[in-house]
């Protein structure tokens, strides 16, 4: 596993660009990015089980299993990744999944003067590395949009 690095600032408050970013309605829209019709089941507490999904290429749902592993309002978030959804069922204990299963990926938000900036970190393996390295600042860069409409 890799550590990678992204951030951006935008241009409106911390508590503006946390609601943003993970109240439902803009969470679809600025992770778009990665997966037309993006979206989350659960919610954001520590210790809540999250499922991110999306449709793949033949319409079913699939994403991954997550738990929120921390939860600092307006300051940090941790969603620890533990498996994947295919077909409808969940996957936290394959071959396939072990050897990232665990796997972090981190927020934190920073004010600068009366804007925000979001620190992402998150652990990735060598496979997937170079598509999030092209996606996360597109990603990062819709939700600045948004968050400074």
């Amino acid at each position: 596993m890799q550590k990678l690095n992204f951030s951006i600032v935008i241009n409106a408050s911390k508590e503006k660009v946390w609601d943003t970013m993970l109240e439902d309605k803009t969470y679809r829209i600025w992770t778009e990015v990665f997966s037309k019709g993006s979206h989350f089941i659960g919610d954001w507490s520590k210790g809540s089980k999250i499922l991110f999904l999306g449709p793949n290429e033949n319409g079913e749902m699939g994403g991954m299993v997550s738990r929120i592993k921390e939860n600092k309002l307006y300051e940090f978030i941790s969603i620890e990744h533990l498996g994947v959804v295919e077909n409808g069922k969940e996957d936290t204990s394959s071959d396939a999944v072990k050897p990232w299963a665990g796997s972090l990926e981190n927020y934190t938000f920073k004010d600068k003067n009366g804007a925000t900036e979001i620190l992402v970190e998150m652990d990735s393996n060598e496979e997937y590395a170079e598509m999030f390295t092209g996606m996360w600042p597109k990603a990062l860069q819709k939700l600045k949009e948004i968050s400074e409409l």
